[in-house]
This record gives structure tokens, C-alpha cells and sequence, in this order.
């Protein structure tokens, strides 16, 4: 049965077999890769591949049900979408742009609504990439359109990649951080001062468990208070709201390889799997019990 015959007759069981695991381990900064379906009830919305690696990760998504659309959103990562034939539309503040590339300011709610196949590349804020990629193409908006015609031969074969049987997905990764390359002109800015930086990767090493500011005070050699105030300084956000995009990155790299929510929320960080719910859906605009696996 296809996928469009089984969205007719509202047959999902023939399209969205148990969860197995896919051999990846999720961890923080660790490549996770896999193919998924956005569903609402019994009404097939997409289906989309993910890859992911450290300070990136590129979602190829082919909206089966027209005009899907969000809910209100943001999240920490800097956000690029580009349609591979498809259409799309968002919206931020008193913005809207239907543009065939478009980038959206870490942080900024905004709404998105499209139909076909979207690619939307998220890229680390706090890396060079992300802090050259925002201050070249935002320039202090929220919304903003992207040149094209220095995407297209990548977006071209992004979409190759996502409709291969074999070797896609690995392909998928390696076309990401070229888009990155692409998008940087091979020129990054400036890190995080380097006390920071040291309290991105602790954090990132110790997401399975409770963590405080007070815990890295010996690392960085400041005060808890002190650091939380660099850290917003550096960032543009508080510690607890990178914090929580750390545990929601590690928790859909455990998505990706098809463990239960109790299990994603947990190993993630999260107090549990309704905390892990609620996050998502504030970040993604959407349930992660959307996301099922192929």
C-alpha cells in the first residue's frame, strides 16, 4: 500500500510500524540520523529525514497534507528553509515572507506553514557558523529572505539525497554542512569567550542529570552569578534556556533511533515525559507524539 492510498482510507497501521533502534547513540553533538512521518490523529501530515551532527542538523520534510501549519514557536537555533519545490510561508512579529529561502533569528516565534518538500537547515547560534551565517543574512531582523541562486545546485541535490533508497541519509549530512559553507562563504566569526564555552561542553557532557551554574563555578573560575550574567552577555540567553535546547537536541537524536518517549525524556534530562512534551512543542510547534518511524 502507498503512502497516498494509505493517507486516503486514514490506514496509518500499514505506514507506521513499532520504532527500532538504528544503531545510533544520541549523545550530545553526535551524528543521529533517521526518516519519520509527522501525524495528527489518523491524518498523515509528512514525511521527513533527519540528519545531524555537531552544531547542525538538516530536516528534509514532504508535507503530504497542503497548508500544515505550526503553532507559534521559537527556538535557539538558527534557522534556514529552503523549498525544494515545495511551498512555504511564515510568519514573525508583524513579517511574513513566502520566499523560496528564508531565515529565521534564533529565539524569534514565529509561525510556518507549507506544502511539498521544505529542507530547513538549523545551525548552532553560539558556533562561528551560526554567529557569521545570522549577522551576514539577518542583519538585526527576525525574518528574512535568502539568495537563492547560490542555493540551488545543493537544494537540488538535498532533494536527490532525500529521495534515494540507499545511501541518502548519509548523503543528507555531508549536503548540510555544505549549505553551511555555502551560506558562511568559508568566513566564521568570533567564538563565545572561551569560560563559556567551557560551560556549553560541560553541559552538554552531563545532560542526564540535574545541573546548576553552582556546579561549574570551578571550571570557569567565576561566581554562579557572575557566569550566568557572561553567559546572557555572550549567548543572549539564560543558561536554563540553552540549557533546555541542549536536553531537546539530545532528546530528538534519541527520536531519531526510535526509543520510547519515557526513555527519550529521560536519558535527555528531562523531570519527564510531559516536561519533554511541553518543550518540544514550544521549540518545534508541535507534539513529538507527531513523529513516528518509518
Amino acid at each position: 500500500m502507498s503512502l497516498h492510498e494509505a493517507l486516503k482510507i486514514g490506514c496509518m497501521s500499514a505506514l507506521l510500524p513499532k520504532a527500532t533502534a538504528s544503531g545510533l547513540n544520541g549523545s550530545a553533538g553526535v551524528c543521529a540520523i533517521g526518516k519519520m512521518v509527522y501525524w495528527d490523529c489518523m491524518t498523515l501530515l509528512a514525511q521527513t529525514r533527519i540528519a545531524m551532527w555537531q552544531g547542525g542538523s538538516l530536516w528534509v520534510v514532504d508535507v503530504v497534507k497542503p497548508g500544515s501549519r505550526t503553532e507559534t514557536h521559537a527556538h535557539h537555533a538558527v534557522q534556514i528553509s529552503i523549498s525544494l519545490g515545495g511551498w512555504m510561508r511564515f510568519e514573525a512579529e508583524d513579517t511574513a515572507l513566502d520566499s523560496p529561502a528564508v531565515i529565521i533569528a534564533p529565539n524569534a516565534p514565529h509561525v510556518f506553514e507549507s506544502s511539498g518538500v521544505i529542507a530547513h537547515l538549523f545551525i548552532d547560534p553560539d558556533s562561528r557558523s551560526g554567529r557569521t551565517v545570522a549577522r551576514s543574512l539577518l542583519q538585526q531582523a527576525k525574518l528574512a529572505p535568502v539568495p537563492f541562486d547560490k542555493l540551488r545546485p545543493l537544494s537540488d541535490a538535498v532533494l536527490s539525497a532525500f529521495r534515494a533508497d540507499e545511501g541518502g541519509i548519509n548523503k543528507l549530512e555531508l549536503l548540510g554542512r555544505q549549505l553551511v559553507e555555502q551560506l558562511t562563504g568559508g568566513v566564521v566569526g568570533d567564538a563565545p569567550d572561551l569560560r563559556v564555552r567551557k560551560l556549553m561542553a560541560a553541559a552538554g557532557e552531563n545532560l542526564d542529570r540535574a545541573i546548576s551554574l553552582r556546579d561549574f563555578e570551578g571550571l570557569s573560575g567565576l561566581s554562579a552569578s557572575r557566569l550566568r550574567h557572561l553567559f546572557v552577555e555572550e549567548t543572549g540567553l539564560p543558561f536554563r534556556t540553552y540549557l533546555l535546547w541542549l536536553r531537546l537536541s539530545r532528546a530528538t537524536a534519541l527520536m531519531a533511533e526510535g526509543h520510547p518517549m519515557t526513555v527519550v525524556a529521560h536519558e535527555a534530562g528531562f523531570a519527564d515525559s510531559a516536561h519533554f512534551s511541553r518543550t518540544f512543542k514550544r521549540m518545534f510547534g508541535i507534539s513529538p507524539t507527531s513523529l513516528r518511524i518509518l
